[in-house]
């Protein structure tokens, strides 16, 4: 089996969209761009000559956009999260990605496309190993919209009294 490649449908904007995920994320590239052949344009009923989808990577992982009209939109049901290794990582790719769009709780914002993202710290793999540690970084993290690195590992160490 070949890896699973997230598609993502917008109405007109993928090409946009993906210029801009590449921009914002490190090691990211186009890798293709297709256009409405006059025969694709008549069935979609999108402009013959139009972006029809883009193959890209976002830090090594495909991902292909779709120009596809109208008829789908976004979720919440549906995110891409991006695990960051530092504190400086989390509040560029919060601020770039969420400025347009709209910022949320737990790490979660959606961008000015209609995607939601969460970016997260790496390290909330390694605070969530043990029951009691979960339990004091879930109550941080349901505290915090842009989630803070420094705070989620403070609550990680205490140790509530017996």
């Amino acid at each position: 089996m070949k890896n699973i490649t997230p598609f993502l449908w917008f109405d007109t904007q993928a090409e946009e969209a993906v210029k801009f995920y590449v921009s914002v994320i490190k090691n990211s590239k186009i890798i293709t761009t297709t256009r409405y052949t006059e025969e694709a344009a008549a069935a979609a009923g999108r402009p013959a000559g139009s972006v029809m989808t883009v193959v890209f990577q976002l830090n090594g992982q495909d991902f292909m956009a779709l120009n596809g009209g109208p008829g789908f939109s976004f979720s919440q049901a549906i995110s891409l999260m991006i695990k960051c290794d530092t504190q400086e990582e989390i509040d560029q790719l919060w601020e770039k990605l969420s400025e347009g769009g709209e910022k949320n709780v737990c790490g979660w914002l959606k961008d000015k496309y209609g995607v939601s993202w969460q970016v997260t710290p790496a390290v909330l793999d390694e605070l969530m190993k043990d029951q009691e540690g979960v339990k004091r970084v879930m109550r941080a993290v349901l505290k915090m919209a842009k989630l803070d690195i420094q705070k989620l590992q403070q609550a990680y160490d205490q140790r509530e009294a017996a």
